[in-house]
């Protein structure tokens, strides 16, 4: 057999060890045909594409665990207001621009800056009149609506976070005009940045995307697998659905992934369920959780053969999610038998790791996060909210890979959007955008050890580890090459490198070379 494509480098990153080596991957239509040192010529035939590429890092395809298709969708807004200056600039630029009029009939539009005192909603009333209204401010934290927007969507610029406005988004995603266009746009966006794999949170019952879904897959269109999640807000958790959707797709591009919930806040806005109470409160959370619901989802879930992602981002969080945990079903070896998964782990108690690791519980960590903070600001708020004695504990990777957790990494995109060599400078080099000295050195990962979690580790939590994640013969053809071999150079440097190679499924999707 000869390969369609081979791939020789000085710098191949299998995920079988702890560092690259020289050698070849060769590929034969959708599957790995060989990895070894060597050029792999043996393999070469007369049509095959031998790529040399040097010092470049081959590397299995990289897995954003925890991302969002519907804030992107709401991202690709095209009606910018930025260049308004006054209240009723914004509303005239809304009322004028073409793009801002959706085909179902409502004004959506972004960038309104965010020094310009909002209007009184009469003055969009006067101006859209029946016709729903939403601008919305940059930092994308509240908008501007009028009344007809309220009563159509069913929320308020005081709400305006993703769980509130899930019915704008069913809205999005039902105008097929642009979700589609928006979607294969985001594909392509996620491949060039290396990333063969997701697992998408979609609201609820996914609001018929799922109909795009399985047309893409059968039109052969994926250059990325998808396995969605189920995330209830605007009903409850809906069993009868997940059971209708793990049937339905059994293809090698899409899956139903289970449950996802959230639990606690911010640490910074005081709504991180601490196991302590705060430094400059009296209060261990000051969002009202409702663990009982979440229990009771959690297992009943399980008990159908569902997996269950919980976002917990303070100590007792953490540990209250290990408690529903523990009473899921489990193997002989006590390992949760359902792959479930906490996502975020903000600030964890080091004895809680361990216990993770004896539960088999996967992190979800993001390994991009300090890239929308500061180091003054950062530590800054720690030392108000909860103590540097405390602080210790943020981030706490190493601990989690010491422990025997397996780690996977998300981006919760569209908060961060997947950039593999960022995640060294910040999850190696524990270092803010401005650099200068590390944040908590000691719970770092090394090279290796994060390269793992964006392949190995988050293909085990997408349940397909047999045939993705590691650089093996036989395994499927998802592979990623960095213009860097990123083992070779400082974390502070490893920010200048990018993807310039992907392949899904043995095809080229992505090229930059």
């Amino acid at each position: 057999m000869t390969a369609d494509i081979i791939l020789h480098s000085n710098a191949v990153f299998t995920g079988l060890a702890d560092l690259p080596s020289p050698g070849y991957v060769a590929v034969a239509g959708n599957r790995i045909l060989a990895v070894d040192s060597g050029g792999g010529l043996e393999w070469s035939g007369p049509t095959t594409r031998v790529y040399e590429l040097g010092d470049r890092l081959i590397c299995p395809g990289f897995s954003d665990v925890h991302c969002f298709f519907t804030g992107y969708l709401l991202a690709q807004i095209q009606a910018d207001l930025s260049a308004a200056r006054t209240a009723a600039e914004v509303i005239a630029a809304a009322e004028s621009n073409p793009s801002a009029h959706t085909d179902g009939g409502a004004i959506l539009a972004c960038g309104v800056r965010s020094d310009i005192q909002a209007p009184d909603e009469s003055a969009l009333d006067s101006a859209s009149g029946d016709v729903p209204a939403i601008l919305f401010v940059q930092g994308g934290e509240t908008c501007w609506m009028n009344a007809a927007a309220r009563r159509t969507f069913g929320f308020t610029p005081e709400t305006c976070w993703s769980e509130s406005y899930w019915r704008l988004l069913r809205y999005l995603l039902n105008d097929r005009k642009r979700s589609v266009p928006a979607f294969k746009k985001y594909l392509a966006m996620l491949n060039s940045r290396g990333v063969t794999s997701v697992k998408e949170m979609g609201f609820d019952d996914f609001y018929g995307f799922t109909d795009v879904l399985a047309e893409l897959e059968h039109k052969g269109e994926f250059t990325m697998r998808v396995h969605f999640m189920s995330q209830p807000v605007g009903a409850p958790m809906n069993l009868p659905y997940g059971r209708a959707m793990r049937d339905r797709f059994q293809g090698e591009f899409v899956r139903f992934s289970g449950y996802n919930q959230m639990t606690d806040g911010s640490i910074s806005q005081l709504e991180g369920d601490m196991k302590e109470p705060y430094c400059c409160t009296d209060t261990c959370c000051a969002k009202k959780i409702d663990w009982d619901g979440l229990r009771a989802d959690a297992l009943a879930a399980d008990a159908e053969g569902f997996r269950f992602s919980l976002h917990a981002q303070g100590d007792a969080a953490i540990g209250k999610v290990l408690d529903i945990y523990e009473k899921c079903l489990r193997d002989t070896d006590g390992k949760v038998l359902n792959r479930h998964a906490i996502t975020d782990l903000e600030c964890s108690d080091p004895a809680d790791l361990e216990r993770m690791g004896r539960l088999g519980v996967i992190a979800e960590i993001y390994p991009q996060i300090m890239s929308i903070a500061d180091r003054a600001g950062k530590l800054a708020m720690i030392e108000e909210k909860i103590g540097l004695d405390r602080g210790r504990n943020y981030w706490n990777r190493r601990k989690m890979a010491e422990s025997g957790v397996v780690l996977s990494c998300a981006t919760d995109l569209p908060l961060l959007v997947d950039d593999i060599p960022e995640s060294v400078y910040h999850s190696v080099g524990a270092l803010f955008p401005e650099g200068g000295e590390p944040f908590n050195k000691q719970n770092t990962l090394t090279v290796g050890q994060l390269l793992s979690a964006w392949t190995r580790g988050g293909q085990y939590n997408l349940g397909r580890e047999s045939e993705l994640g590691t650089l093996e013969a036989g395994k499927l053809a998802d592979i990623a090459v960095l213009d860097t071999n990123l083992f070779a150079i400082s974390p502070e440097d490893a920010r200048d490198s990018r993807v310039c190679l992907t392949l899904v499924d043995g095809r080229v999707v992505w090229e930059a070379l």
